[in-house]
């Protein structure tokens, strides 16, 4: 939005579309012993049978085999490999940068699809670094929020108002947050392409949206936490599309971002969805799609864009396809 519109199966022996599961280590609850599960967990690939592997019997410790040769590594069962594995093939059939990262934050491991190191404009997204900036801030006592300052903080996170966007960006000196978003939040690939310096100027990749919306769930201030993560449930229907559509009854949250931006090869838009879904936000996600140029193809328009990253979303957690979305608009 704003300048900016609004808007595994694993077969023995390959590794499909670039997907891949790595187990980073096991989430610790607040008293310090291991968090438990609450959701069953995912279906789909876990990506992790190489022909040498598998013909050598040196499967990695924990493997199951499955039906069809499906190998699945836990917390992945068979079922969720089948669906990222169908989830995958989606995603290396979409013309365009498509990527996505799911972390599991229950068990520690993430599962990637595409091409999440790919720079792409973040569009209205980044408008979560910036909610969770002024709260985290206004807690330390830097800065005063304001009633108005907070009405803003709510409309740019339920119908990504860019109006509100702008006045916060400005009041706040955001611009001069870069390298607090860069190192507190994990987004070393954001920046200003361009040399502008405003929101709406910003490139950034798959993996550093997961990792802000790991630091929301797993670091912000409970009460900042919260704030967040009820406006991201509640949101308008200009952003039921993307993480939205692994269905009500994982209770997800989402920021969009959708936009027409210029890169080599012409204009196009971005189609961008960050979020989280399950039980206690347990799947955090990250979605960002470069759409091919065009954008009055219909390879290349946001209705295309909207129903790929959200059919992506609904494979992987066993929602319908295809997915039921709202097409943003301008707000």
């Amino acid at each position: 939005m704003g300048r900016v519109r609004a808007a595994v199966l694993v077969a023995v022996g390959v590794l499909v579309a670039g997907a891949a599961l790595v187990v980073v280590g096991t989430l610790r609850n607040r008293s310090g012993s291991p968090a438990e599960a609450a959701d069953p967990a995912p279906t789909g690939s876990s990506m992790l049978a190489s022909a040498g592997a598998a013909s050598a019997g040196a499967a990695p410790a924990g493997a199951v085999a499955c039906a069809g040769g499906t190998v699945a590594m836990p917390p992945w069962d068979c079922v969720f490999s089948a669906r990222l594995a169908a989830a995958s093939a989606l995603v290396a059939a979409k013309p365009g940068r498509l990527g996505i990262v799911v972390r599991d934050r229950v068990s520690g491991a993430v599962w990637r699809a595409g091409s999440p190191e790919h720079p792409v404009w973040t569009a209205s997204t980044v408008k979560l670094a910036m909610a969770a900036d002024l709260l985290e801030r206004s807690r330390a006592g830097t800065i005063t929020l304001d009633a108005v300052a907070r009405n803003q903080i709510a409309d740019m996170l339920d119908f990504s108002s860019n109006a509100a966007a702008n006045q916060l960006w400005k009041r706040f000196r955001l611009a001069d947050r870069l390298g607090h978003y860069r190192s507190a939040y994990g987004m070393g690939g954001l920046g200003f392409p361009t040399g502008d310096r405003y929101w709406g100027a910003m490139k950034c990749t798959t993996e550093d949206l997961l990792a802000l919306m790991s630091y929301v769930l797993d670091r912000l201030p409970a009460e900042d936490r919260d704030v967040i993560v009820e406006a991201m449930r509640s949101v308008s229907p200009i952003q039921q599309w993307g993480v939205w559509s692994a269905g009500p009854a994982l209770m997800p949250g989402v920021k969009g971002g959708w936009s027409i931006e210029k890169d080599p090869g012409g204009e196009h838009w971005v189609a961008n969805s960050v979020g989280f879904a399950g039980s206690e936000a347990r799947y955090a996600v990250a979605m960002m799609y470069q759409l091919p140029p065009g954008v009055t193809t219909k390879a290349g328009t946001i209705e295309a864009g909207v129903h790929a990253v959200s059919d992506v979303v609904a494979t992987i957690f066993g929602a319908p396809v295809p997915a039921p979305v709202t097409i943003p608009e301008d707000p």
